[in-house]
């Protein structure tokens, strides 16, 4: 089905089930432990092996020489895998050739080894006796000292630029000029990233926590030299992503290739450590960004200039997209540059480009604020754009930030809030609000699905997309039960398999509303099986309370499949809206905070985030991910940063001990506001993506509310009281 433009009749706006606050329908199998993840599967294979990955004990060089006799000689161990034995590994789309590494080494903890035994305890005790002998390679691994000879990201994330940025900030009688830091971040998500995986002959099985099946399994295929039909992922359960398993990673390729040595299923969960130093992470970025302005206020020029890191053919992280898009302002620049660094692969972590490059943008605009003695509410409305600010001729599909801000102002109290910093006490606590604008682009992308109509009048949902925590198990179900006219027990839904119909998948926060959407398609073909097979017109028959209506007729849904099943697949595509609408995310997110007068302790108060993304299929499940999106932006505010040893190039706190998350002593009260809006250019859905949204702006918000309440302005993330300490005016 290609979605082209609005749609006329569409059977969702019934809002029956779709847009109501519903329980999660997988909740009872997490919580009486029957929902089987990646590394547990309760309906395992027999004659399970363990694996365990060695890591690379130095982040650049090589492997000289490589010993695992004692290994392969240690009790119960079966098999040991390194690149000597492995073969040659293909490079899939995403990475993947250097996932076994030898006997060049790219980063601390690449893997080197697997060691494959009859239990963990073996395989771990037999991994501590291989010897490496590796030979040391200088390498870069600070970001500041590499900056000024880093090149431009590249063409698939050009400069851009619209009018004469130079002279306009030159000439402007107001200007900012300020460098702002983020750091490396962790996605540090519960469940590891883990894989079983079983050969039949020559075919794959690989049950994994992945949160794009359709993407892995070509890149397995890639990677093992085997066809893609030979494969197959099995994804249903997920125990958070935030991006970190959008791809392959060591435990899939290793498990594959340690059961194809050992000639049984293999099962591989990266242990802690290597998931900070293993795995991917969010790259730290160094941020200049420049704005000029009249003395009212009007934005007459900006400019955002972002540097980080990665490996040799990786990508920047993308931190002036939003400054391209979020405000007005005649003359622009925006550049990213990219330097080499032998630190593990930067990639996407929830909202990348958006989160860090919001951590600089919104402090920017609340210090340019300060400057022209201007609201920062005020001023991000003075600035405010329908359209494209660097495609003037393409407008936003829907743009409600004035109306986040202003509804926010009100729910939060801000006009209680004092513009001048310091001067609110509660006790030995200085008191501040702060507020940001939150933007996240809104992505659509194909997504097909199988819907099938049982003689019992139970619908069943097909289709590879993921639910990674986020609830797409039940706003699949919300959708299927709208358009069939069915209640929401008699849909089952099936998710995760390369054998269902290939989904937007989970990521990019555009999993939700494309998934539901390629249900939808797929449910309008089954309406029209089951009408025409019970003699109605299916452009005007009804479905709903388990029937199917026209006029005076009214028969069961299920009549229709009396004989046999009714089945219907079909794609939703969005042919050309990409390029006649900016389709994006907005919101406001607002803070108190109190800051200890005495030891610069910092405590939020209350955060209120409110979004305007579209419809919301599950208000229930939307609020959740939202304050969950919060509390990733509070952790990257206060405490969340990967500490690099800038000698020997590593991430040193690599555990949940050392890399520090919020918990709930953290996080007092939390209010989310979800505008009453629909975007019939997005989908048929109306829907937008959401989970991402909830994180954009957060960092800034309390920075900026830090600084309300202390007139101290910290520029380098995260806020920590050392680094107010040193410039807090003494307070009686």
């Amino acid at each position: 089905m290609k979605f082209d433009t609005p749609a006329t009749t569409n059977p969702i706006d019934q809002l029956k089930v779709v847009g109501k606050p519903t329980d999660r329908i997988d909740g009872p199998l997490k919580t009486t432990g029957m929902a089987p993840y990646a590394y547990e599967r309760h309906d395992a294979l027999e004659n399970v092996a363990y694996g365990y990955v060695l890591g690379s004990a130095i982040a650049k060089g090589s492997i000289k020489a490589t010993d695992v006799s004692r290994a392969k000689a240690a009790p119960g161990v079966l098999t040991v895998v390194t690149a000597q034995t492995a073969g040659k590994l293909g490079k899939g789309d995403f990475n993947t050739a250097k996932l076994l590494g030898g006997p060049d080494i790219q980063h601390y903890h690449q893997a080197v080894a697997v060691v494959v035994a009859e239990t963990f305890e073996q395989a771990r005790a037999a991994a501590a006796l291989i010897k490496v002998d590796y030979e040391r390679a200088k390498g870069t691994f600070d970001l500041a000292s590499a900056k000024d000879g880093a090149p431009p990201a590249g063409k698939d994330n050009p400069d851009t630029a619209v009018g004469d940025f130079d002279k306009a900030f030159a000439d402007a009688p107001v200007k900012l000029d300020e460098t702002y830091l983020t750091p490396d971040h962790a996605h540090a998500m519960m469940e590891p990233h883990a894989t079983i995986a079983a050969w039949k002959g020559d075919k794959l099985t690989v049950w994994t926590a992945n949160q794009m099946v359709a993407w892995s399994r070509g890149d397995v295929a890639k990677t093992l030299g085997i066809p893609k039909d030979n494969v197959r992922l099995v994804s249903p359960y997920i125990g958070g992503g935030f991006g970190g398993k959008l791809f392959i990673r060591a435990d899939v390729i290793l498990a594959a290739l340690g059961a194809k040595a050992a000639g049984r299923p293999v099962k591989i969960a990266l242990q802690r450590p290597l998931m900070f130093n293993n795995t991917t992470h969010r790259p730290a970025t160094i941020q200049r960004i420049r704005i000029g302005a009249t003395q009212d206020g009007k934005i007459t020029a900006i400019g955002h200039e972002s540097w980080s890191g990665d490996l040799p053919g990786g990508g920047p992280e993308t931190a002036t997209q939003q400054t391209r898009l979020l405000y007005a302002g005649a003359n622009r620049m925006m550049k990213m540059k990219l330097a080499v660094l032998d630190l593990p692969e930067g990639n996407a972590m929830r909202a990348p480009g958006e989160a860090p490059g919001l951590m600089a943008l919104e402090v920017a605009i609340d210090e340019l604020a300060e400057k022209l003695g201007v609201d920062p509410i005020e001023l991000r409305v003075l600035n405010d754009t329908q359209v494209d600010p660097e495609k003037p001729g393409r407008p936003f599909s829907q743009r409600k930030l004035i109306e986040c801000l202003r509804t926010g102002a009100d729910k939060f109290g801000w006009a209680k809030r004092s513009a001048r910093p310091g001067q609110v006490r509660a006790g030995r606590w200085l008191v501040g609000m702060g507020v940001a604008a939150a933007f996240r682009n809104n992505l659509v992308m194909k997504s097909a699905a199988r819907v099938r109509l049982e003689k019992t009048g139970r619908i069943v949902v097909e289709t590879d997309m993921t639910d990674i925590g986020t609830g797409s198990y039940t706003i699949i179900a919300q959708t299927a039960a709208e358009m069939m006219g069915v209640p929401l027990h008699q849909v089952t839904v099936k998710l995760g398999d390369s054998s269902f119909p290939v989904s937007a998948g989970s990521g990019g926060q555009w999993g939700a509303n494309s998934s539901t959407a390629g249900v939808y398609a797929a449910c309008v073909k089954l309406r029209e099986a089951v009408a025409t097979k019970l003699g109605l017109d299916p452009a005007i028959a009804e479905f709903s309370d388990g029937r199917v209506k026209l006029g005076n007729q009214s028969l069961p849904l299920a009549q229709a499949a009396a004989d046999a099943p009714i089945v219907a697949e079909d794609a939703m595509e969005y042919g050309d809206l990409t390029k006649t609408h900016q389709q994006s995310t907005f919101g406001g997110h607002f803070v108190e905070v109190g800051v200890d007068a005495a030891t610069c302790e910092i405590r939020i108060r209350r955060m209120l985030a409110v979004c305007a993304a579209g419809r919301i299929l599950n208000p229930k499940a939307a609020r959740s991910q939202v304050i969950g999106a919060m509390t990733m932006g509070a952790g990257a505010a206060l405490m969340e940063e990967l500490v690099v040893d800038k000698r020997i190039g590593f991430f040193v706190n690599h555990d949940l001990a050392g890399y520090e998350v919020p918990v709930h002593a953290d996080i007092p009260h939390q209010e989310v506001i979800f505008l009453d809006e629909t975007d019939p250019m997005s989908s048929p859905m109306k829907a937008k993506g959401v989970g991402e949204l909830g994180i954009c702006g957060v960092g800034a918000a309390v920075a900026n509310a830090i600084y309300n309440a202390t007139g101290v302005r910290v520029r380098e993330y995260p806020v920590t009281l050392d680094k107010l300490l040193k410039d807090m005016p003494v307070v009686a």
